[in-house]
C-alpha cells in the first residue's frame, strides 16, 4: 500500500514562483476594470476623514527611486488608515510650471536653430508636461499606488491657475505685495530669479583677497587716526567680482579693533585677528591705537581704484571666523550688506547685466562674465597697490538647481511678498507651533527658517508660468490693479487659460476709461510670471479647500526632508497670508536615497538603481518591502546586495502564505470552521499570537512607523508560525483523518491567521495580499483585500494566562530542540520522531510543573516519547533553565513509514505492519 496517498498533503494553485513583473500588472488590470479606487471612495462615505495632501512632483522626467519613496510612503498611509475606519480619499498631483520645463524646450529649439514666440514657447511647455504627466502617471500606478488619477490636479489647468490669481490678489489687496529692488538669488545662465529652495549648494574655487581701503577721513569719535599717514583698513573676500559695487565697510560695534603701525603704512584690522594676520602677510608691527568698533562708524576711505567713497558702517553679523574683522559691503549684491546699508542710506548698487556681465557702470570690465573679471580685478588691484595677499579657496557655494552653474546675488527689480506686512511672520511663527512635526526636528528647521527669511520674491523671468497680473503706468511708473480688473482676468483665464495675457497688448486687457491716479491712462502690463513655488504652495486653495471630499486643514502633508525650506515652508506662508492657519495638522519628513555605503546616487559614480530596472526584475512589491522595512526618517540605503535580501525577505511571507493555502484545499469555512473556543490549546495560543501582532501592526500603521510594522509581521510568519507553529502542525494536517475535530481545529486556525495577515500585510505588499485573498477558502467577502477593514481578533484574545504558559514551555522546546541537535550532530539519531526525551530535575517546583504539562511538551517537541524524572542529574545541563538536564535516547519500536514517529507497537498489526496504532485508526476510518 503507498501510505504516501493517504495522508493530507497539501494541495493549492498558489505559486510558489511569484513571477511579480508578469502578474502585478494583471492585478492592476483588474484594479482598473472593477474601479476599485471608486469602490474604496463609496463605501467610506460616512467615516471620519483622513486627508494626505499629495506635493506635485515635477512633470519632468521619468520617475526615480526618491519619487518611488515618496508615492509608497503615501501608499502605506492611505491604505492603512482606508483600513482602520477612515475616508482616506488620494489625489494626487504634478507640478508643470517652471524653468526646468522651459529649460528643456529652450534647448530643442536652440539646437533647431529655432526662435519661438511667448505663447509658442507656453504651448510647447505645456505639450512637454502632458507627456510627462502620462509617463509618470503610468509609472505611479505600476508601483501599486491607488488614487484618483483619472482625476489629478495639474497646476497648469486652468481652474488650478486661476485659484493661483485669487490667492495673489488677496495678499496684493491686503498691501503685502510690493515691487522693489533688492539683492536675490540671480542665475545668470538661466536668466531669471531664483527662490531658496531652487538653490543648491556645492563645493566652488574661488580667489580669496586681502584689499586696502585707504583712510580719507577719520572716524568723529577717533580724530587722532587721522595724524598718521598711508592708513588703511583691510577687508577680505572670496567674490573679488563684487568690488565694483563697494559702497562701504562693516564693523561690528562691541568687537576691539588695531590700529598697527607696520613700518610706514598703518593696518586697521580686529584686534583678535591681527597677530595672525600680520604673521600670514609677512609683516611686523607695533600696536598705535585700540577702539571699540562703534568708535569707527563714520570714518571715510577711498576705493582701491574708482573715483568713489566708501563710508563706515556697523553691522552686527560681523564675525571673526574669517578675514580680518572688516567686511566689504556691496549693498546690491547680499542680503545682508542690503539689510544694513539701508540703515545709512546705501542703494543697492549692481552693475551686472541679466546674463551676468559688467555693464558701461564699470568701464574696465564692461561686458565681461563676473566670474571671468576676477583675475582682472586681482591685477589691477595690484598694480594699485592695493593688493594685501591673495590665494584661492574652496568652499560651499549657490548653484542653481536647474543648469548647475554658480549663481550670484544681484539687486533687481522683483515682486516680493513681505515678512513684516500683516504680521505675517509672527503668525506664520505661531502656526509652525501648533502642527505635529514628524520627526521633531522638523519644528526646529522650519521655525529657524522663516525666523530669519527675507521677504519672499515672487517674481520670475521666465514665459511658462502664471503671469503676475499688474499694469504700469508709462508716465509716473505706478502699478495699477484692482479687484474689478483681477476679477475680469480671472474669469478670462478660467475660460481659456493664462496664454492670453502673453500676447494681449495692456489696452485690451484693461477696461474702457482706465486711468492711473496721476491721469495718464497709457500702461505696460508686467512680464514677469509667479514663483513656482507660489504654485504649488497654494494647493490647499486650489485643490484640497473647494473639493467637498476633502479637508482644510489636511491631515498630514508628506515630503522629502528638503521641503522645509520648500513646498511645507510655501504652502504655510500662503496659507497663514490669506487664512491665517497652516494648511496641514501634521507634517511627516523621509530622508533620501543612497546606495548601500551611504552615498549619494549619480551616474558619474555609477550607483544609480531605476525604479523601472527593479520592477522588470523583481517587481514592485520588492520596492514597496523596501520603503516599509527602512526607517525612513533617515537617508534610506539601496543597492543590489539590499534586493536580493528583500527577495529573500518576500519569499518568507509567500511560501508562509503558501502553506497554509496549500492545508486548506478541503476547507470550507462555512462548513467546517470551529469558534476559536472549540480549538486545541496550541491554536488558541496562535490566534493570541495573532491578536498581539495585529495591535502592534495597527499601532506601527498609526505611528508611521512602518519598518516596525514590516518587521514585526516578518517574524510573525519566521518565528511563530513557520518555527513553531505550523512546524508543529504538520503532523496533525498530514497525519489526522481529514474530517477530524484536531484537523478541522488546525485549519479553522490558519484560516484566522490567512485572513488576519493578509488583510495585516495589505497596506505593504498590495499585489500579494490581494492575489492570497483570491485564494483564501470561502465566500462573503469583499472582491479585493484592499476593501477590506484592519482585523479585529476575536473576544478574549489575546489569552494572557495561556501566552505565560507557553512563554515557559516554548523555552523548554527550545532547550529541547538544541539537546536533538546536538543528538544529530552525533549521529545518534536521525530525526526528531525517533527520540526519547527525558527531562530530568531535582527541583520539586520544575518536576511539578513540567510532569503537569509533558504532554504539551512532546507535541512542542515533536518527539516519540517524553518523560519527566525527578533523579540525580544526568544528560545535557539547560542554558535557560535553571536545574534542567536534557537526555535523548532512541524511542523504543520502530519507524511508523506513514507519520515517521517510532512507536514500540509499529509490526503488531498484519494488515498494516509498517504503521502505528494511531496511524492504523486513522486507515480504519
Amino acid at each position: 500500500m503507498n501510505y504516501k496517498e493517504t495522508l493530507n498533503l497539501p494541495r493549492t494553485d498558489f505559486p510558489m514562483k511569484a513571477d511579480l513583473p508578469r502578474r502585478e500588472p494583471l492585478f492592476l488590470k483588474r484594479w482598473g476594470e472593477m474601479d476599485l479606487y471608486g469602490k474604496i471612495r463609496a463605501q467610506s462615505k460616512a467615516r471620519p476623514k483622513f486627508v494626505l495632501h499629495d506635493g506635485p512632483p515635477y512633470a519632468n522626467g521619468h520617475i526615480h527611486l526618491g519619487h518611488a519613496l515618496n508615492k509608497i510612503l503615501k501608499d502605506i498611509i492611505v491604505k492603512s488608515r482606508q483600513m482602520t475606519g477612515y475616508d482616506s480619499p488620494y489625489v494626487p498631483g504634478w507640478d508643470c510650471h517652471g524653468l526646468p520645463i522651459e529649460h528643456q524646450v529652450d534647448k530643442e529649439m536652440k539646437a533647431k536653430g529655432v526662435r519661438l514666440s511667448q505663447v509658442e514657447v507656453r504651448r510647447r511647455c505645456r505639450a512637454y508636461a502632458e507627456k510627462f504627466i502620462d509617463i509618470q502617471r503610468t509609472e505611479f500606478k505600476r508601483l501599486g499606488v491607488l488614487g484618483n488619477w483619472d482625476h489629478p490636479y495639474l497646476t497648469m489647468r486652468n481652474s488650478y491657475v486661476a485659484e493661483i490669481l485669487e490667492e495673489y490678489g488677496q495678499f496684493s489687496f491686503s498691501g503685502a505685495i510690493h515691487r522693489s529692488k533688492k539683492p536675490i538669488h540671480w542665475c545668470a545662465t538661466c536668466r531669471t530669479a531664483l527662490a531658496e529652495a531652487e538653490v543648491e549648494y556645492e563645493d566652488h574655487r574661488t580667489p580669496t583677497i586681502f584689499v586696502k581701503f585707504s583712510l580719507v577721513n577719520p572716524p568723529p569719535q577717533v580724530p587722532e587716526l587721522g595724524t598718521y599717514k598711508n592708513v588703511s583698513l583691510v577687508i577680505w573676500t572670496t567674490t573679488p567680482w563684487t568690488l565694483p559695487a563697494n559702497l562701504a565697510i562693516a564693523a561690528h560695534p562691541d568687537l576691539e579693533y588695531v590700529a598697527v603701525d607696520t613700518g610706514g603704512e598703518v593696518l586697521v584690522v580686529a584686534a583678535d585677528l591681527a597677530p595672525a594676520l600680520l604673521s600670514a602677510w609677512g609683516l611686523q608691527g607695533s600696536e598705535i591705537l585700540r577702539v571699540k568698533g562703534r568708535a569707527l562708524e563714520g570714518a571715510i576711505c577711498r576705493h582701491p581704484w574708482l573715483d568713489r567713497d566708501s563710508q563706515v558702517i556697523l553691522a552686527t553679523y560681523v564675525t571673526l571666523e574669517a578675514g580680518t574683522g572688516l567686511v566689504h559691503i556691496a549693498p546690491g549684491h547680499g542680503q545682508e550688506d542690503y539689510v544694513f546699508g539701508r540703515k545709512y542710506g546705501l542703494a543697492p548698487y549692481s552693475p551686472v547685466d541679466d546674463g551676468g556681465r559688467f555693464t558701461q557702470e564699470v568701464p574696465e570690465f564692461a561686458g565681461q562674465k563676473v566670474w571671468e573679471a576676477n583675475p582682472g580685478i586681482i591685477e589691477l588691484l595690484k598694480e594699485r597697490g592695493r593688493l594685501l595677499a591673495a590665494a584661492d579657496t574652496t568652499h560651499s557655494y549657490p548653484h542653481c538647481w536647474r543648469c548647475k552653474q554658480p549663481i550670484i546675488f544681484r539687486a533687481t527689480e522683483q515682486w516680493f511678498i513681505s515678512m513684516a506686512a500683516n504680521d505675517l511672520r509672527q503668525k506664520a511663527l505661531a502656526a509652525i507651533d501648533r502642527v505635529t512635526w514628524i520627526p521633531r526636528w522638523g519644528r526646529e528647521r522650519i521655525y529657524q527658517m522663516v525666523e530669519r527669511r527675507p521677504d519672499w520674491c515672487i517674481s520670475r523671468q521666465r514665459a511658462w508660468g502664471v503671469p503676475i497680473v499688474a499694469f504700469h503706468c508709462r508716465a509716473c511708473g505706478a502699478v495699477l490693479l484692482t479687484p474689478e480688473i483681477l476679477a475680469a482676468i480671472i474669469q478670462r483665464v478660467r475660460l481659456e487659460g493664462a496664454d492670453f495675457w502673453f500676447e494681449t497688448p495692456a489696452s485690451d486687457l484693461l477696461p474702457p476709461g482706465a486711468a492711473c491716479a496721476c491721469g495718464a491712462s497709457d500702461f505696460k502690463k508686467e512680464t514677469d510670471i509667479l514663483d513656482v513655488w507660489f504654485d504649488s504652495g497654494v494647493s490647499w486653495a486650489a485643490v484640497v479647500e473647494p473639493d467637498p471630499d476633502l479637508t482644510l486643514p489636511a491631515d498630514l502633508y508628506l515630503e522629502g526632508s528638503d521641503q522645509h525650506r520648500g513646498w511645507f515652508h510655501s504652502s504655510l506662508l500662503t496659507c497663514v497670508g490669506t487664512r491665517g492657519r497652516a494648511p496641514y495638522k501634521g507634517v511627516l519628513t523621509h530622508g533620501f536615497v543612497v546606495d548601500g555605503d551611504g552615498r549619494k546616487m549619480s551616474k558619474s559614480l555609477g550607483n544609480v538603481i531605476a525604479p523601472q530596472e527593479v520592477m522588470d526584475k523583481y517587481g514592485a512589491e520588492i520596492l514597496r518591502l523596501w520603503v516599509a522595512a527602512e526607517d525612513y526618517r533617515d537617508d534610506v540605503r539601496l543597492s543590489p546586495d539590499i534586493l536580493k535580501q528583500l527577495a529573500d525577505a518576500y519569499r518568507r511571507f509567500r511560501n508562509t502564505a503558501r502553506f497554509m493555502l496549500g492545508n486548506l484545499y478541503d476547507f470550507d469555512p462555512q462548513r467546517h470552521w470551529l469558534e476559536p473556543g472549540e480549538r486545541s490549546e496550541l491554536d488558541r495560543l496562535a490566534l493570541s499570537w495573532l491578536a498581539q501582532l495585529l495591535a502592534r501592526v495597527k499601532r506601527a500603521y498609526e505611528d508611521y512607523e512602518f519598518h516596525l510594522a514590516f518587521h514585526r509581521l516578518h517574524q510573525f510568519c519566521a518565528v511563530e508560525l513557520s518555527a513553531i507553529y505550523l512546524d508543529i502542525l504538520k503532523d496533525r494536517l498530514y497525519v489526522s483523518k481529514a474530517d477530524s475535530r484536531e484537523r478541522r481545529s488546525a485549519q479553522s486556525t490558519l484560516q484566522d491567521l490567512l485572513l488576519g495577515l493578509t488583510l495585516a500585510m495589505a497596506p505593504i505588499l498590495s499585489f500579494t495580499a490581494d492575489e492570497i485573498w483570491e485564494h483564501i477558502p470561502g465566500t462573503g467577502r469583499p472582491e479585493s483585500v484592499h476593501l477590506g477593514a484592519f482585523p479585529v481578533p476575536p473576544p478574549g484574545f489575546p489569552d494572557e494566562a495561556l501566552l505565560d504558559k507557553y512563554d515557559f514551555l516554548l523555552k523548554v522546546r527550545g532547550e529541547i530542540n538544541r539537546a536533538l541537535e546536538e543528538a544529530r550532530k552525533e549521529k545518534r539519531l536521525a530525526t526528531a520522531q525517533e527520540a526519547a526525551v527525558i527531562l530530568r530535575t531535582m527541583d520539586h517546583q520544575l518536576y511539578a510543573k513540567l510532569e503537569t504539562q509533558a504532554a504539551e511538551l512532546k507535541t512542542l517537541a515533536q518527539v516519540a516519547e517524553l518523560q519527566v524524572e525527578s533523579q540525580p542529574m544526568g544528560g545535557r545541563e539547560t542554558q535557560e533553565i535553571s536545574g534542567l538536564h536534557i537526555a535523548i535516547q532512541p524511542a523504543a519500536g520502530e519507524k511508523c513509514v506513514r507519520c515517521w514517529f517510532r512507536y514500540p507497537g509499529v509490526g503488531e498489526d498484519a494488515d498494516h505492519p509498517q504503521v502505528c496504532a494511531r496511524c492504523r485508526r486513522v486507515l480504519e476510518g
